[in-house]
């Protein structure tokens, strides 16, 4: 780039971007600060404008104006789990429009590691936060509510008014999963669990029971395996199963990980998916449409999670929130593939260790 060149770039002023997008400069830094309280239509009308002039914001000035520091911190249990990297992707196209970057603290299931999280929301040095862990983090005898600053928990509910939730409906799902089952003809089933007393897994393990209960099933008509929501919960399961004598003919797992897992340890043993027993997955991961067979699963909106979360912090950093607006709850859809069939054994009890 030419010396020319590069000087005119770093010449060009905000009253440049309001020449050429026909606005005043008090509105293009609103947009720039205040997004949300401006138009749609003005909004893109001035960033059009930014882009086509390669207008870079002092983001110093900005920051000292508003007293903002224009980050959200998203805290999250485990990244390797692809449903809250779907999340975090929602999340950030989100708050890149409304001009905030993102800081991610990664948990990975270490309860240790949260003060170093609930220490930077305490400094202040974020505008809000993001929690997808069911919780609030802790650091000692503080926690992060003692901030001050808005916080939305996504995909998991806290148990706190106070705090907004965007979720899924976790347990209608779970619900439907084992009557889709018995309309299938199965009748004895089995849970691969989440992670043991978290929010999710209650929902899911109730929404289950209320399923077992409406087929007119019982107790005993059901098995459950305990785990947290990774793979070789699925393969722990399987170990199980394929110990068993009268064996579930229907498994509804938790989380699509456990469910792939239990599929791939009982195929080396040679027992046929669907034929000898039907699986269902929850979250509806990439990986579940490259499963062999695919698997049958409830999809969450993980995307739409993720804006949406987004979303309500936004308007709560900009005090633009009903309370009555502050849960919202997104429905699933159930994704018919090759996991689930009809019952071939009339009786379940015939369904012994296979030599198949």
């Amino acid at each position: 780039m030419s010396r020319k060149s590069w000087r005119s770039v770093k010449e060009i002023r905000i009253a440049d971007v309001a020449r050429l997008a026909g606005v005043s400069t008090a509105t293009v830094s609103r947009v720039l600060s205040e997004p949300g309280k401006v138009r749609q239509k003005t909004h893109d009308l001035v960033m059009e404008a930014v882009r086509r002039s390669g207008y870079i914001p002092n983001s110093t000035a900005q920051k000292l104006r508003t007293r903002r520091t224009m980050n959200v911190l998203v805290v999250a249990p485990r990244l390797t789990n692809p449903v809250f990297a779907e999340i975090l992707r929602g999340v950030d196209d989100e708050l890149t429009q409304s001009g905030y970057g993102i800081i991610i603290g990664n948990l990975d299931n270490r309860r240790e590691r949260e003060a170093r999280y609930v220490d930077l929301a305490l400094s202040r040095q974020v505008d809000g936060v993001l929690l997808l862990t069911g919780y609030i983090p802790e650091n000692g005898a503080r926690d992060m509510r003692e901030s001050g600053l808005p916080i939305v928990a996504v995909c998991a509910a806290i148990d706190d008014d106070k705090i907004p939730k965007v979720v899924v409906e976790d347990r209608e799902a779970s619900r439907k999963a084992v009557e889709y089952l018995a309309g299938l003809g199965h009748r004895r089933f089995g849970y691969i669990s989440g992670t043991p007393g978290s929010i999710i897994e209650h929902e899911r393990f109730g929404g289950f029971r209320e399923g077992i209960e409406a087929t007119g099933c019982g107790q005993d008509d059901f098995v459950r395996w305990e785990g947290p929501f990774v793979f070789a919960t699925g393969v722990a399961a399987a170990e199980s199963f394929l110990r068993m004598k009268d064996r579930p003919t229907g498994i509804f797992a938790a989380c699509d990980e456990s469910a792939i897992g239990f599929i791939k340890r009982i195929r080396e043993e040679r027992i046929r998916v669907p034929q000898d027993v039907s699986v269902i997955g929850f979250d509806g991961i990439e990986f579940a449409d490259y499963t062999e067979p695919t698997l049958t699963t409830f999809r969450q909106p993980l995307h739409e999670l993720g804006r949406a979360g987004a979303d309500v912090l936004m308007k709560l950093i900009q005090d633009d929130m009903k309370p009555e607006d502050w849960n919202i709850r997104l429905p699933l859809t159930l994704l018919e593939r090759d996991t689930t069939g009809p019952v071939l054994h009339k009786d379940y009890q015939s369904l012994r260790r296979s030599s198949i």
